[in-house]
């Protein structure tokens, strides 16, 4: 995990011809709290509310224990990925990770991809093939790019495999919807 971490982590700031450091064509995404600043309705939160709201998949207060990992989007190549490892409290079958937290990390990666490249979006579909399970504990790829837009619709697909690309966990066809913020924030 580190490896991949170090590689990705790299490409987010190069080094110039004549040694300056600039950024990169890669980021790396926060990925512990969310930038919240609204309720239903459109109550702005407090301070103290929005510095602790997490992420759903970042809701555990025990390091390694479920979702490991970190995001890295190149907007220019339109692409998103994700280094994962699943703790054991995600167990599915025995040895396992089960396939609906395979399917929160698709989502999570496929919908920031799909908020990067067209705003606030809310997922519409998800079809995710299984292919072969994952490993307990073992480091796998979430890479994501865009397929196509139209209109209002983002279509991205994600692929997860091995770190080394030898064999595909999952494949995955997704489509995001824009959204207008104000219905969020009103609740309609």
């Amino acid at each position: 995990m580190m490896r991949l971490y170090e590689h990705y982590n790299s490409l987010c700031e190069v080094e110039t011809e004549g040694g300056e450091k600039q950024e990169g064509p890669w980021r790396r995404l926060p990925s512990y709290n969310r930038l919240l600043k609204y309720a239903t309705g459109g109550v702005h939160l407090s301070k103290m509310i929005q510095s602790k709201a997490r992420l759903f998949t970042r809701n555990m207060r025990d390091p390694g224990a479920a979702f490991e990992y970190v995001l890295f989007v190149n907007s220019e190549e339109q692409k998103c990925v994700c280094i994962f490892q699943a703790g054991h409290l995600l167990e599915g079958p025995p040895g396992y990770v089960h396939g609906g937290a395979i399917a929160t990390m698709i989502d999570t990666v496929t919908g920031s991809l799909a908020t990067l490249l067209s705003g606030p979006v809310m997922t519409a579909n998800l079809n995710i093939n299984y292919r072969s399970p994952i490993p307990l504990g073992s480091t796998v790829l979430l890479e994501s790019c865009l397929d196509k837009k139209e209109g209002r619709k983002t279509y991205i697909s994600c692929k997860v495999t091995s770190t080394d690309g030898s064999r595909v966990h999952t494949e995955t066809t997704a489509l995001f919807l824009s959204v207008n913020v104000s219905h969020l924030l009103l609740g309609v």
